[in-house]
């Protein structure tokens, strides 16, 4: 049986990336990334993208292939996901969807409704409001709009709070229809939801040899080239090495800020995925053993 999907989640620097590789060798499988900064070229540093190695060794999808000004919705994602996953398995091949983007997962598994309304007066004053106002106002002004879509989200992802508030305040938006959203559910392919679970103690430490990693590779210069403007720009390091470049910190200080702000954003990952249905938290350990009792997979 190749035709379910096992859907590899975890907060960042669990491991995910090089499990889903090592699984992807085991059962011919192909990987399709679920991160919503890993999409953007140019930024392989800053968001732990799977590296050269890794991309020759498995094909993958949906990573580094947009430009880093470009914007992505998660219905785009939902779609593009479930065409690349059908063409995966119309080659014969395995599906593993890889990453810790928490609402990508759950648009493409089917379980949230997403509008495709756009309205470029509403987005240009909503992008000036956000240059205003701090991320806890539009969070408060999403939820006094739409308390159910702002439960979806996390108060401090100012691009998908401020695209939610585009959907609420669009003229008619509660007579608007919602296209369906193409999704595995929709297409009736069977889902496996894994979350990694990790000790603290280990975590914290991959935390820390990530990030003396990204600085010895580059973090500062990718993210002053990247600058300010790109969507992607608000990813964690990235607003904490432009500071360093400023002279707002010392290169410790920097360290202490990257780690604090990794650790901080597992968390609201963890949080996230423990509202997930059927999601099974497993060590990595036992997610192959999962995979052949749950998809069959041999």
């Amino acid at each position: 049986m190749r035709t379910g999907v096992l859907v590899l989640a975890g907060a960042t620097a669990s491991g995910k990336t090089d499990l889903a590789v090592d699984l992807a060798s085991r059962f011919d499988a192909e990987v399709v990334g679920a991160d919503s900064r890993q999409i953007y070229r140019g930024m392989p540093i800053g968001t732990a993208a799977p590296t050269c190695a890794q991309l020759k060794a498995v094909p993958h999808h949906l990573i580094g292939f947009l430009d880093p000004r470009e914007r992505y919705s998660a219905a785009r994602f939902s779609s593009d996901a479930t065409r690349i996953v059908k063409e995966i398995h119309a080659r014969g091949k395995r599906a593993i969807v890889a990453g810790g983007t928490g609402f990508y997962i759950r648009a493409l598994t089917g379980a949230v409704e997403l509008a495709p309304q756009y309205d470029e007066a509403l987005r240009e004053r909503l992008a000036r409001e956000a240059r205003i106002h701090d991320a806890a106002f539009l969070f408060e002004w999403l939820r006094a709009r739409d308390p159910r879509r702002a439960a979806m989200l996390h108060a401090t992802d100012t691009y998908r709070v401020l695209r939610a508030l585009e959907v609420a305040l669009a003229p008619h938006a509660s007579r608007l229809r919602t296209e369906p959203l193409r999704s595995l559910a929709s297409e009736g392919i069977p889902v496996l939801k894994i979350f990694l679970e990790i000790d603290r103690g280990e975590h914290d430490a991959r935390i820390e040899r990530r990030t003396e990693a990204m600085l010895r590779r580059g973090l500062i210069e990718e993210a002053q080239r990247i600058g300010t403007e790109a969507v992607a720009a608000n990813a964690v390091g990235y607003p904490q090495a432009l500071a360093y470049a400023r002279g707002c910190c010392t290169l410790d200080e920097l360290r202490e800020l990257l780690l604090r702000a990794t650790r901080r954003y597992a968390r609201r990952q963890a949080t996230w995925f423990r509202s997930e249905p059927d999601t099974h938290w497993v060590r990595a350990s036992d997610v192959e053993r999962l995979a052949r009792e749950k998809l069959g997979w041999v």
